[in-house]
């Protein structure tokens, strides 16, 4: 039996080709236990369900999928069910169908069960896989190396980061003949805008559908850092982001103090 086990979970569910991918890539380093979303839960964020009752549904030897569990769920309920006597060595979420730089990692449920792993004391990893117009036919080769080698060092050297910290891995829209490496970056700052679709349905009434965000950020420097995610991505390099569950603004408090 191999000695370390990782948790895997996803926000497309758990037929996705990126959930797949992860497990094949990982699977020759651990032990290796799948529970992810009956449905797919893209931009549901760091919720759970207190609603209704959730259910585990066993598909294959430690391959589960949680009807109908947000990617927070799988990872709070399979640490309860599978991993009360002893926590899994690493939680890894994805390979997300999809970007999750800058601030749009707040509406990720891919990042969302990383943020809720280290809540819970668990190193985690959340990949994402870049797209290009059309997100069909992805081969993930580059995902799975990058997934594969980072999980390795961690299993090698440890965990890189403190508690409540999580890495954000975005890959870039390439080849493996592409690769150029891995730049360790900071969340660049995403241009919103209100991307929605107004229709209306065959008895005349009004619905909108909200579209995917147009792929613009702000380019700014960092005077501490020199790249963004956006700007790593860009230039074809995978893109590594140590992120942090503090919210808080520490150079504004006393600023705050004095506005009081």
């Amino acid at each position: 039996m191999k000695q370390k086990t990782i948790l895997i979970t996803n926000d497309d569910g758990f037929e996705s080709a990126g959930l797949k991918a992860l497990k094949e890539a990982l699977s020759p380093l651990a032990n290796v236990i799948v529970v992810a979303p009956t449905i797919e839960k893209s931009a549901c964020g760091h919720s759970l369900t207190l609603t209704r009752p959730l259910r585990f549904i066993e598909l294959e030897e430690n391959f589960y999928k949680l009807d109908d569990g947000t990617p927070s769920d799988c990872i709070f309920l399979a640490l309860k069910k599978m991993f009360e006597e002893k926590k899994p060595d690493l939680v890894v979420s994805g390979i997300n169908i999809g970007a999750n730089l800058g601030e749009d990692i707040t509406y990720s449920g891919t990042a969302a069960a990383a943020m809720e792993a280290v809540l819970q004391g668990v190193p985690a990893i959340a990949f994402s896989q870049v797209c290009k117009k059309n997100c069909q036919n992805i081969d993930f080769e580059v995902a799975k190396m990058v997934a594969k080698e980072i999980v390795e060092q961690i299993f090698i050297k440890g965990y890189p980061l403190e508690e409540r910290k999580f890495l954000n891995i975005n890959i870039p829209p390439i080849s493996l003949e592409e690769f150029k490496g891995i730049k360790v970056t900071y969340a660049g700052k995403r241009a919103y805008g209100l991307d929605t679709q107004k229709h209306l349905n065959p008895r005349g009434v009004e619905y909108y559908w909200i579209g995917l965000p147009l792929e613009r950020w702000h380019k700014y420097q960092n005077d501490k850092h020199d790249i963004s995610d956006f700007e790593a991505i860009e230039n074809g390099y995978v893109s590594i982001t140590p992120i942090h569950l503090d919210m808080t603004h520490y150079e504004s408090i006393t600023l705050l103090k004095q506005w009081l």
